[in-house]
């Protein structure tokens, strides 16, 4: 395999063609950052052959772990069989997607429009809600993320990801967990307003969870003015928080809802669902060149089964709470972390100075220290400040009592 010193300098050699071919926007964790080389189960592998419990799942994306046999199995024969073809010509697997999410998805949702990322997802589904209710503006919130596309950036209410110096003007924001901001915005709005789109638990924004009631008032007003609902499950979908989708915790069903991330486990596929009303309102031509791809489209069915069999919704409801409880612990005993928050295997810790204010430099530090006990975690919040961890919703006591053990030494 080669030499340490070999090695050691492969991360350097990666940083300077980093540094001189992509573009600067794309940046990485980690001071000294490992070379990730190969993925199993719960845990990442670098080029100097040390291994790493992987908390972040890279993003809310190996729910079912990493080189998963039961996943890149049917993929591999897919492969094999037909690799690409266009929704222009008739296939298979697709259609038996469709149909699967039509049966897991809540309410009547029911009809697809298939693509390859999240972003896309929300961006049809806006564009949907468009045609569908002949109005222009949505209503989204702060500290949301829903992708880089012109129109769910500007929907995005983090301010770090809000790219676009020329914003459109059609995206007002309120706060999250607010009903009666909401309800200010679409008493004055409402006419022009076709969808509020938000996610059931903000992820990226800080492992945010509304207070109680609040996504049944937000379903009362959308319906009481005639404004979409529009989830973004593109996190918090395939059973994240222990449910197939989150709005499930709230007794609530979107309009319209876009998943991707988890729903292929690596292989990259993304898709609004809607009603069959709503779909109607969708007939101009439309097409994503990999959207329902036959090889991505297994892939997500073989998630399904995956998910189904090994029940990894009561996992992560189970090993969630433990979590959870474990860390209510750990975090009681510093003065410099708050209370932990979330549901399921969606977690986050803030990082915060004496005076409770975000901290961004200890976290990092965490982060790092993390990494070097060999723990991956993620960070979120607008100031950088929450420690994020969302594991494969496959691991097991054990791991989770390895994480404990390197977050009570990485925050000494």
């Amino acid at each position: 395999m080669g030499s340490t010193a070999t090695k050691e300098g492969r991360a350097q050699e990666l940083l300077r063609l980093k540094s001189e071919y992509l573009v600067p926007c794309v940046y990485h964790f980690y001071k000294d950052p490992p070379v990730i080389v190969r993925g199993e189960g719960c845990h990442l592998f670098d080029d100097l052959g040390r291994q790493y419990l992987d908390c972040l799942s890279g993003v809310a994306v190996m729910s079912a772990g990493h080189r998963n046999p039961e996943i890149i199995g049917p993929a591999i024969e897919q492969i094999l069989m037909l690799q690409h073809t266009t929704t222009i010509y008739l296939t298979d697997p697709i259609l038996r997607l469709a149909k699967a999410l039509s049966e897991l998805a809540p309410g009547k949702l029911s009809r697809s429009f298939f693509c390859a990322s999240g972003s896309e997802a929300v961006e049809g589904a806006l564009m949907t809600s468009v045609l569908h209710t002949g109005k222009p503006r949505i209503i989204a919130t702060t500290n949301s993320l829903h992708g880089r596309t012109r129109w769910a950036m500007n929907a995005t209410g983090t301010p770090m990801w809000r790219t676009d110096p020329f914003p459109p003007d059609d995206v007002s924001h309120v706060p999250f967990g607010d009903a009666d901001a909401l309800a200010d915005e679409l008493a004055r709005h409402a006419d022009q307003t076709a969808a509020f789109i938000a996610e059931p638990i903000q992820s990226n924004g800080g492992i945010n969870v509304p207070p109680d009631g609040y996504w049944q008032r937000v379903r009362e007003l959308c319906d009481e003015h005639q404004v979409l609902l529009v989830l973004d499950e593109v996190q918090t979908g395939f059973n994240r928080t222990g449910r197939w989708f989150a709005c499930e915790h709230f007794g609530i069903v979107p309009d319209i809802m876009a998943v991707s991330k988890a729903m292929g486990n690596g292989f990259p596929i993304g898709a609004f669902i809607t009603t069959d009303d709503i779909a109607q309102s969708y007939t101009r031509p439309g097409a994503s060149t990999h959207g329902g791809n036959p090889v991505n489209a297994t892939a997500a069915l073989a998630v399904i089964d995956c998910h189904t069999k090994h029940r990894l919704g009561q996992r992560a409801q189970e090993s969630g709470q433990y979590l959870l409880e474990q860390l209510t612990d750990v975090t009681g005993q510093k003065t410099h972390l708050g209370p932990p928050r979330g549901i399921g295997l969606m977690i986050g810790i803030p990082v915060i100075n004496a005076d409770d204010t975000p901290d961004a430099q200890r976290c990092d530090l965490i982060l790092e220290r993390l990494k070097d006990l060999r723990v991956l975690a993620g960070k979120s919040g607008p100031d950088r400040n929450i420690l994020t961890l969302m594991p494969p919703l496959t691991i097991v006591r054990q791991e989770i009592g390895e994480l404990i053990d390197a977050i009570q030494e990485a925050t000494a």
